[in-house]
């Protein structure tokens, strides 16, 4: 058994928040598309934090130059698919022509203070995408809202290519995210200190197609890794501060709370500037005891978070006593939770401070049914500033209703999630209600050229806010425990962090 020393670059750091919903504990739980919705409430289950893999058949292996193949790193339907000429349009614009566009519409906005943020260059979080809703109000005032932002975003698998004649052009995005936002850093590191890995624990044909394409850009050999929290005979380790591998970190964690905190802490700062980060509204570290009250304030309607979770679990839409105490009931191993506004259809939306939020959805179909949909807009910061990097959308499995009974699971008209457990514990990915941007599914959405720039703005102000957070918790080199327990008082969550980092405590 051989190690590789310190890899030259943390190239896939924790992710910092998630996706809306509480898909189906299992694969076979998925209802019909074309179902009325069922009045019966399926049993809310938490899947693990970090999902079990099929670790035999994913040994850690070496990748080198040349063996990015395209139909390994995207999904069947997106080789063949033509990118929407809107779509194109928008990637084609520049920061420039967007500031120039955003701030003709929105003339309370100063050129220079949107450039500013355009031309920011983040220090921890390069590489992010956030989920956003469509929404309007009873005035029909549409907007882009952030539900959720994440590190090592998935999404280049389902975006078409935009360009027919560049050289990488079957890379597509990755190159753009290894370019954009890890080349620079590859240059400074020692050669002497060891290799590249990337260590994942989903999402295989992502991460493969990342660690293809960094071997090119790199010029070496690069190791993928598997690695999971239970894993009890992992094929990595750390020693005395290196990474070691077996030779036989496109892996996520994330914090929702100390996104929305770091969100209002940015908001404020721009308060003069006519922009914001444009959010449901969030109440954070509330005790399982306040939930209730918190949810009656909003009129009934809300969405509870278990703060750490991803892959679209951990997120309960509640509408009625059913939901909420199938939520009530269940063990939880976190202590704080995130109380969300929640946005449904203009009768059954959360009562706000700000008003009611009602999903725009998409185009009705043949139908006449219109489907919740959000959009991940996925981005990449270096010292040129930030540049969009792919998008897709997604819509949830059964059409928003007009009326919501009493007794209805709202999971299936709300969550959006592809994300799907299967029953021996590993994931797959439901792509039928994948919204790719080609001229076959972009239509569905009902966005324009404007509502791009707006969600892309929109990510970048979230972007920013998490990677200001991340600087001010290590303002000295150090992670300032201290400031984050303050932030975030979740003794289960304390104890792991320390369990992790015993140096720094």
């Amino acid at each position: 058994m051989a190690h590789a020393a310190e890899p030259k670059l943390n190239i896939f750091p924790k992710e910092i928040a998630g996706i809306p919903g509480s898909p189906p504990s299992e694969y076979k739980d998925i209802p019909d598309t074309q179902a009325q919705p069922s009045t019966a409430t399926q049993p809310v289950v938490s899947p693990p934090r970090t999902p079990p893999g099929e670790k035999d058949e994913h040994k850690a292996r070496k990748i080198s130059q040349g063996e990015f193949e395209s139909e390994r790193h995207f999904y069947p339907r997106v080789l063949n698919a033509q990118i929407h000429p809107l779509v194109q349009s928008f990637f084609t614009l520049g920061n420039d022509r967007i500031i120039a566009r955003y701030t003709h519409l929105n003339p309370q906005v100063k050129p220079e203070h949107l450039r500013e943020i355009l031309s920011y260059q983040p220090t921890h979080f390069q590489w992010a995408g956030s989920d956003l809703f469509n929404v309007t109000t009873a005035s029909g005032q549409r907007q882009m809202i952030v539900i959720e932002t994440n590190s090592c975003p998935s999404g280049q698998k389902s975006m078409p290519l935009l360009s027919e004649t560049d050289e990488h052009n079957e890379q597509g995005g990755y190159r753009q995210v290894i370019q954009q936002a890890f080349q620079s850093q590859l240059s400074k590191a020692d050669p002497k200190l060891g290799g590249l890995a990337v260590v994942c624990d989903k999402n295989m044909m992502e991460s493969s197609g990342y660690a293809a394409v960094l071997s090119d850009v790199a010029k070496e050999d690069v190791w993928l890794v598997e690695w999971y929290v239970d894993d009890p005979d992992p094929n990595v380790k750390w020693e005395d501060g290196v990474l070691h591998i077996r030779d036989e970190a496109k892996a996520g964690g994330r914090n929702k709370m100390m996104a929305a905190r770091a969100y209002d802490f940015y908001n404020s700062e721009l308060v003069d500037t006519g922009l914001g980060i444009r959010t449901p509204e969030t109440i954070n570290n509330v005790t399982r005891g306040e939930i209730p009250l918190w949810i009656h304030s909003m009129g009934g309607h809300a969405v509870l978070k278990v703060p750490y979770s991803n892959a679209g679990q951990g997120v309960y839409t509640i509408t009625n006593e059913v939901e909420l105490g199938a939520f009530m009931a269940e063990d939880h191993h976190y202590d704080k939770f995130i109380v969300q506004s929640l946005v449904g259809n203009a009768s059954w939306s959360s009562v706000t401070r700000a008003g009611k939020f009602y999903h725009v959805g998409t185009i009705p179909n043949k139908k006449s049914n219109t489907f919740v949909s959000d959009l991940r807009m996925m981005v990449a910061g270096s010292e040129n500033g930030f540049r969009p990097v792919c998008i897709y959308g997604r819509k949830a499995r059964l059409p928003l209703t007009a009326k919501l009974d009493t007794d209805v699971n709202t999971w299936d008209m709300l969550g959006t999630n592809l994300s799907l457990k299967l029953p021996d514990g590993s994931w797959t990915t439901d792509t039928s209600r994948l919204i790719l941007m080609d001229r076959k599914d972009f239509n569905q959405l009902g966005l324009g050229i404007d509502d791009l720039i707006d969600a892309y703005i929109q990510t970048c102000l979230a972007v920013i806010a998490i990677d200001r957070m991340a600087s001010r918790l290590m303002a000295n080199g150090r992670f300032d425990y201290n400031l984050f327990r303050s932030l975030n008082p979740d003794n289960a969550l304390l104890k792991e962090i320390q369990q992790a980092n015993n140096d720094d405590f």
